[in-house]
């Protein structure tokens, strides 16, 4: 039943590597479910939370296609959760394994060119079904290009991925743990790099503030955090209509659009 619902996921997650309506594909939750049908929650966050500091950065733009989120997520995961590989490492063979799925997903979407065909014979003949067993047959392809995958990597035995783990020198893993945290900071190097703005660097110290307050919990610091941007979006004359030169102008989107360059 473990087996199974580990594949459930990795289908999941490769249907949302396409199609982004439940983010099944992101870090943060492809790891964390795996983490939870293998009794492992808590190894399942840590790996998806440093992950997903990584792939806010990872997008596909025009036909530059971006590493591929769904297959690093789950890949790592079943070796930290299912195997009991180390979080460093698991971390280090993610990147690789992201690399990897770039390759899947090119040679999966020139396989989806000759649907795309087959969609378009379909409908010049009239068949609905036709297209849509088309577009079907290439969803279940992005499916497969992890769920094969993970099905490979559970299973090779335990022992075996072990022992190969144990055959690595420790400078090796050493250097991997350690490339594992460099990852995690370029990741926080990413997010602040998103959020460096004159208005925004007030709350980026207070998050550091609060922190030291060890009765705090993340739950806290949530509502905390929400509750802060409700205020500032209430008080900022840029997003108040009620004042300010958005409401002389009446030009909310070009005002929006000035805000969202600056952040650029």
């Amino acid at each position: 039943m473990e087996v199974i619902l580990v594949l459930l996921v990795a289908l999941l997650a490769g249907f949302e590597g396409i199609l982004d309506s439940f983010q099944f594909h992101q870090p943060i939750i492809a790891c964390t479910l795996i983490g939870v049908v293998t009794g492992h929650p808590a190894e399942g966050i840590m790996l998806g939370g440093s992950l997903q500091l990584v792939a806010l950065g990872w997008m596909n733009i025009g036909p530059a296609v971006a590493p591929d989120a769904a297959l690093c997520s789950v890949a790592s995961a079943i070796l930290v959760c299912m195997k009991g590989v180390d979080m460093g490492v698991g971390m280090s063979a993610a990147m690789a394994l992201a690399v990897a799925g770039l390759g899947l997903t090119i040679i999966v979407r020139t396989i989806v060119v000759g649907l795309i065909h087959m969609a378009d014979s379909a409908a010049v003949k009239g068949s609905t079904s036709g297209v849509e067993l088309a577009h079907l047959a290439a969803l279940l392809l992005q499916g497969l290009r992890v769920v094969i995958p993970a099905a490979l990597i559970i299973a090779v035995p335990v022992e075996v991925v072990q022992g190969a783990l144990d055959a690595i020198p420790a400078w090796v893993t050493t250097g991997l743990s350690t490339a594992g945290g460099f990852v995690v900071a370029v990741g926080y190097a990413m997010v602040i790099n998103m959020m460096a703005t004159p208005k925004l660097w007030p709350f980026f110290f207070l998050g550091f503030a609060l922190a030291a307050i060890s009765a705090l919990n993340l739950i806290a610091m949530g509502i905390i955090g929400l509750a802060i941007a409700f205020v500032y979006l209430q008080l900022a004359p840029e997003f108040n209509s009620a004042s300010g030169p958005v409401a002389a102008t009446g030009a909310v989107g070009d005002e929006l659009d000035a805000i969202i360059n600056d952040y650029e």
